[in-house]
This record gives structure tokens, sequence and C-alpha cells, in this order.
């Protein structure tokens, strides 16, 4: 009876040792979070941004990683939902001690995320958050995209550059990217000279723009400033057509996905929206990248690929400088990036964590992202 038993025994007494008979794997690797909209309205963002931080990440920790530990990247998806984000930025840090973050595209969600990455004291690195408001949060909030009053301005600058004397814009009033590059735009566009014609607004997820068409259209501008996210451009320019507007739309890097030609169609041809990057690019370090993106994804790689690329390339090379991965000193480091050379152009960041580096025009053309000119600061 006793050696029928005598398993039995040893396995309860495994188990209440913790013996290695039924141990939990141990993570290892320095620990980073990536919080993104992998799913939901705005999923071709997050996951265009994550391409880019995991093709970065297999880069990295190919050559070695960083301190001599593979960086073990964590991945949480918010959805694309108001409130999603701070749960989903609390468990990295509480529950995965994550010593830093990537994260967020839209400018919302990373405003939603900042104060609590300001407050647990672990640096946040937004890919694509253009608001000015987003590096406002604290100082352990960082950037490497440029921002909303630069890109409107861009913009602006570009719109008199057609010829363009009056200009409607037509803006989303429940997205503060929106906003905020409707008031850039319209302040530089009269500097300039112009003149707005008309202000119309609308509420994302609207799917019917009739009566702000058509008061653009009674108010005959010459160009259409809309400073909207990929999800509501297409619709809107569509709709504006079949009214009879054919002037060109401008707008900002929110356009940038290629549902905004599979949805809009030829009714986006002519016009134009400001970028960060552009793939087109005959750099050496821009020619590598898209190659190597090719090859891993068998597509072309688009700005929020390029900015998620910059962004964890950006962190890991803070770790190295800082000589270890404790927040404190990596948010420091974080802080003193100078001529960190992206695949975005060259980052430097200011005093409010924001880096000073040039925005492209693009054009839709043929169906495609046709380059068009590069705007330094």
């Amino acid at each position: 009876m006793k050696s029928r038993f005598l398993p039995f025994h040893l396995l309860y007494l495994s188990l209440a040792l913790g013996l290695p008979a039924c141990s939990k794997k141990v993570e290892t690797g320095i620990p980073v979070g990536q919080f993104a909209s992998l799913t939901g309205a705005q999923a071709t963002f997050g996951q265009s941004t994550d391409k880019g931080v995991r093709l970065a990440l297999e880069e990295i920790n190919g050559s070695g990683g960083v301190l001599g530990q593979p960086i073990r990247l964590i991945t949480k998806d918010n959805q694309s939902k108001p409130g999603e984000t701070s749960t989903a930025v609390r468990e990295l840090i509480t529950r995965d001690r994550v010593v830093a973050l990537i994260g967020e595209v839209a400018s919302g969600r990373s405003l939603e995320a900042a104060p609590i990455a300001q407050r647990s004291g672990i640096p946040m690195i937004s890919p694509a958050s253009t608001n000015e408001k987003v590096t406002e949060a604290g100082d352990h909030i960082f950037r490497v995209c440029f921002i909303d009053p630069f890109q409107g301005t861009v913009c602006a600058k570009f719109a008199r550059e057609l010829g363009a004397t009056k200009a409607a814009i037509l803006t989303d009033v429940s997205k503060d990217y929106s906003l905020g590059l409707a008031k850039s735009f319209k302040e530089r566009f009269s500097r300039e000279g112009g003149k707005i014609t008309g202000e119309q607004s609308y509420s994302g997820g609207d799917k019917d723009f009739s009566a702000q068409l058509t008061a653009i259209k009674a108010a005959n501008p010459e160009v259409v400033f809309l400073p909207a996210y990929y999800t509501e451009a297409p619709l809107i320019i569509h709709q504006a057509r079949q009214f009879g507007i054919t002037v060109p739309f401008i707008g900002g890097d929110g356009w940038d996905s290629p549902e905004l030609i599979s949805v809009g169609g030829p009714a986006m041809e002519g016009c134009y929206f400001s970028n960060h990057f552009s793939n087109q690019s005959t750099d050496p370090q821009v020619v590598a990248f898209v190659n190597a993106y090719r090859k891993k994804y068998n597509e072309n790689p688009d700005a929020m690929v390029a900015l998620g690329y910059d962004a964890l390339r950006l962190l890991a090379d803070a770790m190295k400088r800082a000589g270890t991965s404790d927040p404190a000193k990596v948010n420091t480091a974080i802080a003193a990036t100078k001529d960190f050379q992206g695949v975005t152009g060259k980052i430097t960041l200011d005093e409010h964590r924001n880096p000073n580096k040039p925005a492209v025009m693009l054009q839709v053309k043929d169906g495609k992202f046709s380059y068009v000119e590069t705007v330094k600061p």
C-alpha cells in the first residue's frame, strides 16, 4: 500500500515546496509595453504601428538586444475605444511591470494614458499623437512625431502654394486631433492672406454629411481642409463629389491608410495630405527599412509603420545611453535625445519633449500616395 501512494506523496511535496515538477515558465528580457488600436474603428493605425514596432524588435533582438538582454514586448489592444486604454496601461504598469510604454497613435487615447504613465514614473513614447497637449501631461511623456501646430501650418502654407485664397474647414469635434489641426490651419491660412469662407463640424461615426457639405458648397471655397481620420475622410469626400464640390481636399496624417483609397475610390484623386514619411524616399536608411519591411510583410510601409519603428528604436537607444533599464534613468536619456537618425527624419527632442523634424506632402494620384514635397520646420 505504501508503494502505491508514494508517487502521490512526492507530487504533493513537490507542489508544496514549489519544486520544478510544475514550475511556471519564467519570462526573460526587458519588459516594454505597447498599447494600440489593434481592432475597432481605427484598427489600421494600431496594426501598422504594431508591425513597425515588431520589425524594430526583431532587428534589435537579432543584434544582441539591449544591455545584453532581449526586449520583451507586451502588447495590449484598446479596441479603439475610450476607457480601454487606461485599463490596458494600468495592467502593463502594475501587473506586467513594464519599464517603458509605446503608444498611442490617436491623440485622445494618448491623453488618456499619459497621466497614468506620469504618476507611475514610466516613460511613454507616442509614435504618432500630434495634439500638442499630449506631452504637456508631464516630463515622462514623449513623442517621435511632429505636432499639430506645425502640421496645420504645413497644410495652410501648401494650400496657399496651390493658389487658394479661400478655404473652408470641416472639423470632427469629437477628436482632439481634428480640433488642434483646424485651429492651427485657420490661424496660419489667415496670416498668409487667405480667407476662411466657412467652418462646419461633425462627430466621429457620422455617416451623413449633406448639411455640412451644402453649406460648404455655398461658401465657394477653393480648397477644403479636412483634419479627419481615414474612417470618415473618404466618406465625406465621396459625398462632396456627389454634391458637385470639385475643389481639392487637404488633410493631415490621419488620412494615412489604404482604406482612404479603397473606400473613397476615384473621389480621392487630386487630394493632398501631410504626413511623416514617404516610402518613395531615396535616402539609403529609408530604402533599407522599406526593403526589410517588404520582405517581412509583403507590402509597403506607411507612416504609422515608420513611426512605430522609430519609437522602439529610440527607446532602445536611450536604454543603451542610460546603461540601464531603470525607468527614471531611461526617462532622462530619452529627454536628452539629439540627432537620432530615424526613418522619419533626424530626431532631436526639445524642452517640451517634441521632435523638430520635417513633414512631407502627399497627393492621391492614380490610386496611390505620391510624394509632392518635403517641408522643414
